[in-house]
């Protein structure tokens, strides 16, 4: 009984720090902006006085609901294209490199690029996609178009690329991992058996890959979310997200308007990921 407790006591020892840590710089932050965001602000100072406004306001507007639902979709269609790149890569990765050395290279050339800032990266595309950049001068030059494109740079398309571009290896990482763990014999059976290779595909691999598709759904999707630098840069200020007015709030000094906007799209991005875990048990990836 002595041992037991004395057991139990060790693993709170060893456990606490990590407790203070989520404690302070994860728990108590969420809880200090989810005060602010019921505190009022006027122009040129802040109330600690309960009030809903914050919230009334936010629900109240309809700006509030086409940014979430530009934000949605700056989502979705990245989540898609990451996806598809993703998968793509992670399954020449695993079935199709048999020497592990190469497969090693391989996976590093796909993560050098993250040696570097995201805004380094983010912000190469503008030489490249603007109007007299090398993407129109190279098609101008083999005759596909007479003028340059318009919408390559500061539009929907500049900023999910650059989405894409950044976010791709969040995908590729986890989809990857999964699909090493695949026992090989479940496959050369499918295979014995006279499945087709879309049908090992379909059936095989691609549910033993879940856990993976969903821990990369969960890192783009939150990333994305809550990302504003990029969608300000590449959209030329022209198109908004829920981080941007978030931004835009706290440049504002309206701190409790930025904390009940962040506090939604916390509760938001949480409803998704709880919904995300109910389809396949991620513990065991982890």
């Amino acid at each position: 009984m002595k041992s037991a407790k004395s057991e139990t006591l060790k693993g709170w020892a060893l456990a606490l720090p990590l407790l203070v840590v989520l404690l302070g710089f994860l728990l108590l932050p969420i809880v200090m902006i989810t005060i602010v965001s019921f505190w009022q602000a006027t122009e040129f100072s802040i109330i600690p006085a309960f009030s809903l406004e914050n919230y009334e306001f936010l629900f109240g507007s309809s700006v509030t609901y086409k940014v979430f639902w530009a934000t949605f979709r700056y989502a979705l269609i990245t989540w898609a294209l990451t996806l598809l790149i993703g998968f793509t890569v992670a399954y020449y990765l695993a079935f199709h490199i048999r020497s592990s050395n190469v497969q090693t290279i391989l996976f590093l050339v796909c993560t050098i690029p993250f040696l570097t800032s995201n805004i380094i990266r983010m912000i190469s595309w503008i030489p490249f996609l603007g109007r007299n950049g090398i993407a129109n001068q190279t098609l101008i030059g083999m005759g596909v178009i007479n003028e340059p494109l318009e919408w390559l740079l500061y539009s929907d398309f500049s900023v999910i690329l650059a989405f894409v571009h950044l976010y791709t290896l969040f995908m590729i990482v986890p989809i990857f991992n999964t699909m090493m763990r695949i026992d090989r014999s479940l496959i050369e059976a499918a295979r014995d058996n006279g499945a087709s290779g879309r049908q090992i595909l379909t059936n095989v691999i691609l549910p033993l890959s879940k856990p993976g598709i969903m821990i990369g759904t969960i890192f783009v999707l939150t990333l994305v979310m809550g990302d504003f630098i990029t969608v300000r840069v590449m959209s030329g200020s022209q198109a908004a997200n829920v981080g941007r007015l978030i931004s835009n709030d706290i440049s504002l000094l309206q701190y409790p308007s930025a904390s009940a906007t962040s506090v939604v799209l916390l509760v938001t991005v949480l409803l998704i990921i709880g919904t995300l875990m109910r389809f396949v048990n991620i513990r065991k990836e982890l």
